[in-house]
């Protein structure tokens, strides 16, 4: 197994697949995920002869399980990190819920002042703010939020397979076709990781206002959502994130979920090469 150790000494676990002088694309998981859940893209942009990796964001998956550092700051330090130690040059970095608040964060404060960054993607992203706030008043209330850390903390294991059962992927629909391993992948993602992580996790991809960090990217940068998405609204991320971009392209999809990487990978795919070979 493979790690990168961050300036604070955490072990960050990640996965680096095909040629080494490849076209490097980097891949960003969301809460409380682990890097598992790109398989779907790893593999199949690994067949189009692409240079793949992603990593455990800290606290998740195989990475280390420590109790401070959980904020969108440490995240796309520990991301760079990475990118430093593989030396990746002309990177396509694409997120994923909270991992497209990473990518955000990552590219205005590392990606693009160092020069490695090439493109990016923000799916089913958290910016630029979930919480309600004066300046946000679509966003959701604070309530939404400590119903999510008080189910996590009487019952983590429930709490995951309701999400996953339920909103995430969109099966609380009628007539919704359950994919029941779907369900356990999510579930035994979220349970390999640490539950002060997810628990903090929670105020950093509702409270995180990244405003700044995306009018900061100038690159191209596609924004990518479902408009049934029920854990992450459109209306307060991707449509307002577009707004901000310098340089973003906003592509919806009708009826997809917030899980749309993994239910809906077939289309997702096809978009994502696109990006990479304009």
């Amino acid at each position: 197994m493979a790690y990168v150790t961050t300036k604070d000494g955490i072990d960050i676990f990640y996965k680096d697949w095909g040629p080494k002088g490849a076209q490097p694309i980097m891949f960003h998981h969301g809460w409380p995920l682990s890097s598992d859940d790109w398989d779907a893209q790893m593999l199949f942009f690994l067949s189009k002869g692409y240079r793949v990796i992603a990593h455990d964001r800290r606290g998740h998956g195989r990475s280390s399980q420590v109790s401070e550092g959980h904020d969108m700051d440490h995240y796309a330090a520990d991301a760079f990190a990475v990118v430093e130690a593989l030396n990746l040059k002309t990177v396509v970095h694409i997120g994923h819920s909270t991992g497209g608040g990473e990518v955000a964060r990552y590219v205005a404060k590392h990606g693009e002042p160092a020069g490695r960054v090439a493109k990016a993607v923000l799916v089913s992203a958290v910016p630029p703010l979930m919480l309600k706030t004066e300046a946000n008043p679509e966003g959701l209330p604070i309530e939404v939020f400590d119903g999510f850390r008080a189910a996590l903390a009487a019952n983590r294991a429930q709490f995951f397979r309701d999400v996953a059962a339920g909103p995430f992927y969109g099966f609380n629909r009628g007539g919704a076709a359950v994919q029941e391993a779907a369900v356990q992948n999510w579930w035994r993602q979220g349970m390999m990781g640490s539950a002060k992580a997810h628990y903090d996790g929670i105020k950093v991809f509702s409270e995180t206002d990244q405003t700044e960090d995306l009018k900061a990217i100038t690159i191209p940068t596609l924004v990518l959502h479902g408009e049934d998405d029920q854990i992450v609204p459109i209306a307060d991320s991707a449509l307002k994130s577009v707004k901000l971009l310098k340089n973003g392209t906003l592509k919806t999809y009708p009826n997809f979920s917030h899980g749309m990487l993994t239910i809906n990978a077939d289309a997702l795919n096809a978009d994502l090469l696109a990006l990479v070979q304009a």
